[in-house]
């Protein structure tokens, strides 16, 4: 679209400068107002939020729990590639219609080493091949199969498995409905899919399914497995990270450098987009509308907007180096609004930020700090012995904490050497423990919804279909008495 003037009105401003002004509620009830966004044109999510690829807020568990919720986590890059893909392997594992791969012994194997296997992977059920390697099903070992008395390790697998004959399966292509269904006719727990030879295809187990179905708004791929992002850098390793990432299943890259609109941002998307062209590449950060177009003409699929305005971030105060958020969310969508998907990074305090950011043009918000602190995120929880509160630690990835554990691994000497060069633009501070990540989800689900009808709105994309040709119409730019009487509590 045509770049029109940045208004002066933004100039300068970000969310706590502005209210928006009510309309006419037009739902019966706020619990049936859709939130769906896009985070490229091919991937959408029911709740717009992403939690950021920093190794204090996104591991394996708040990735599952995003992607449960509705949103999406990115696996940060702080770690070697085996240990990044490791997390993505197991995001795409932990709650699947159909497990592709799923674990495997042969003929032969004792009951101890089912034992041992079973509780290594936490498994409930173990598929034997006739012989390792073949993947040809002999039978199935389930838990329940397995003696609780340890007299009977050194007995071999198939003394106590089901074996094919007595197994029901099904073929590779069955679909969801008609596994379920075959499953509660035959009273089983798992339905291994093999093709006409008898070689295994995948499972499918009635938890899976069960689960699955009582979240329908989770954020899943065709298969339906739990959607995943992961972040590459765009120097050293980035191709071959990108690469297995990719066969780890993630589902879309976040091409992540603090300085997006630069030259390396450049190079490395011309080189990702040359090796993987049907791969969503999310992209950033930048904080003007030059970069987000910079951005597009690039190839990327969504572009992240943020310069600095994170709590863990000290570009600004090192550099003088950034954009107000809003002001710079606006610029980007000006730019390139309707092209390509913009995702705001950073600077979200309380909940009406979200909504002000969908608003004003972002297609998503990732979140960091907001999400710290919960059981989900990585870390431990560390007690005041005086006050008895609870703590974890949440740091920006360019924190000097973050850069030595990210090089931890790292057999680059020159990498080494160029961290330990670069001043820092990060910082590590303490958060409060703040419980389950599914809890402050839950809300920012209901305040987004309540703002939507507080905008006479029936959904979130509704509501931006309204504002966003014209935000000045909806919002009410603040006095400093007015910002003490809507904000200071």
């Amino acid at each position: 679209m045509n770049n029109p003037s940045l208004d002066p009105a933004w100039i300068g401003k970000t969310f706590d400068d502005f209210l928006f002004r009510p309309h006419k509620g037009i739902t019966s009830t706020r619990a049936a107002i859709a939130l769906r966004s896009q985070l490229t044109d091919a991937l959408a999510l029911e709740l717009p939020i992403v939690s950021s690829n920093m190794d204090s807020v996104t591991g394996g568990d708040m990735a599952q729990t995003m992607a449960l919720e509705g949103g999406l986590g990115v696996i940060h890059r702080g770690q070697s590639i085996e240990r990044q893909c490791e997390t993505v392997a197991g995001v795409k594992r932990s709650h699947s219609a159909v497990i592709e791969q799923p674990r495997t012994l042969p003929v032969g194997s004792t009951i101890g080493e089912a034992r041992v296997f079973a509780r290594r992977h936490k498994i409930n059920g173990i598929l034997i091949e006739t012989a390792p390697a073949t993947a040809i099903l002999a039978g199935v070992l389930t838990r329940r199969d397995i003696p609780w008395d340890r007299s009977h390790d050194n007995e071999a697998v198939e003394n106590f498995m089901t074996p094919m004959a007595q197994l029901k399966t099904a073929g590779p292509d069955v679909a969801t409905d008609d596994a379920a269904k075959i499953m509660f006719e035959g009273r089983i727990e798992r339905l291994p899919l093999v093709d006409n030879e008898g070689r295994i295809q995948g499972l499918i187990t009635r938890k899976d399914v069960r689960f699955l179905r009582e979240r329908p708004f989770a954020s899943k791929d065709a298969k339906g497995r739990l959607l995943t992002g992961a972040a590459v850098g765009c120097a050293g390793d980035f191709m071959e990270r990108g690469q297995a990432l990719l066969d780890a299943g993630a589902d879309s890259l976040f091409v992540d450098i603090a300085h997006g609109h630069s030259l390396v941002m450049q190079q490395g998307i011309e080189r990702l987009r040359a090796e993987f062209p049907q791969v969503p590449l999310i992209c950033g950060n930048v904080a003007t509308g030059a970069g987000a177009r910079f951005m597009c003409e690039l190839g990327a699929d969504a572009v992240k907007v943020g310069v600095g305005p994170g709590r863990g971030c000290r570009t600004r105060l090192e550099t003088a180096a950034g954009v107000p958020q809003l002001q710079a969310i606006r610029e980007a969508w000006c730019e390139v609004g309707g092209e390509i998907s913009i995702m705001a990074d950073g600077g979200v305090r309380y909940d009406k930020d979200i909504f002000l950011a969908l608003a004003c043009g972002a297609d998503t918000v990732m979140l960091g700090s907001a999400l710290s602190g919960t059981d989900e995120a990585p870390g431990r929880v560390i007690e005041d012995p005086a006050t008895h509160t609870k703590k974890k630690i949440y740091r920006g990835m360019t924190s000097p904490e973050a850069v030595m554990e990210s090089l931890y691994d790292s057999e680059d000497s020159d990498a080494v050497d160029a961290a330990l060069a670069t001043p820092p633009e990060g910082q590590e501070i303490q958060v409060p423990y703040r419980g389950s990540v599914v809890d402050i989800l839950h809300r920012i689900r209901g305040h987004l919804r309540s703002a939507v009808s507080y905008a006479g709105c029936e959904s979130l994309e509704k509501a931006r279909m309204a504002i966003l040709p014209d935000p000045l119409e909806y919002l009410i730019a603040l006095s400093e008495a007015s910002r003490r009487e809507s904000y200071e509590r």
